[in-house]
């Protein structure tokens, strides 16, 4: 069997008194979706901080592609192959799209050319090629949200993190995004989500790593998850028993 693409083992980090996450180990297998649910407060941000290379653990190590990553910096995180979107929207207002897209090729890019070549692909897969030269800060917030897809895919990506992405839009824009999800994968890009409407999230992932009060609760296929008493108590509801 194939080694994973991503190992966590064992990580657990405090802020302060706070116990952010406790002794948190999964895999993922290059190629698929995984989705990383809970309520507020479960863990899911400092674990994507944690993958991303923003912060470092206190304990545990993450192999990613076999090589040992926890601690070693976003920037290297960035290089070896993964990629992020933030949930605030991390744009460069001021600049336009083609621009902020540039941003993100130029980490592989070492001319101009090749950049601005990156870029306008990325752009067009991400359905913003008629906002190329549209300043960031006259975009729309789902235009927005996608120019952060965008930006991270234009680093060239094995493993792309994306923090709520498809929150807060219509339903249209819903089905627009989660198309653009199975785009992404269909390009061999492995992904993990951060989602909180259930509905929009289940039918893209290919497994759950269900988070609470900073330590995995469980996880498996979505068939499994949404009955599974725990989950339900902890942040589904009721309506997703039976």
């Amino acid at each position: 069997m194939a080694e994973p693409l991503l190992q966590i083992r064992e990580i657990s980090k405090s802020f302060g008194s706070v116990a952010a996450n406790v002794d948190i180990s999964f895999d993922v297998t290059e190629g698929e979706i995984l989705g990383l649910i809970g309520p507020n407060g479960a863990g899911k941000s400092s674990l994507f901080n944690i993958i991303a290379g923003e912060i470092a653990p206190d304990r545990g190590e993450i192999l990613f592609a076999g090589q040992r990553i926890s601690g070693i910096g976003a920037v290297a995180c960035a290089r070896l192959g993964i990629g992020r979107t933030f949930q605030v929207v991390r744009s460069f207002d001021s600049m336009t799209v083609l621009e902020n897209v540039m941003v993100g090729a130029f980490l592989r890019a070492r001319r101009t050319r090749a950049a601005l070549r990156r870029a306008e692909e990325v752009i067009a897969v991400c359905g913003l090629a008629g906002r190329s030269d549209t300043v960031a800060h006259r975009l729309s917030p789902p235009e927005k949200r996608r120019l952060e897809i965008a930006r991270a895919l234009a680093t060239d990506p094995r493993l792309l993190l994306l923090d709520e992405v498809l929150t807060g839009l219509t339903p249209t824009e819903a089905r627009e995004g989660m198309q653009l999800v199975r785009d992404l994968r269909a390009q061999g890009i492995t992904i993990i989500m951060v989602e909180h409407v259930m509905e929009v999230l289940l039918p893209l992932i290919d497994r759950a790593v269900v988070l609470n009060l900073g330590r995995k609760l469980v996880e498996g296929v979505p068939a499994e998850i949404v009955r599974h008493p725990e989950v339900i108590r902890a942040y589904l509801g009721d309506r997703y028993s039976g």
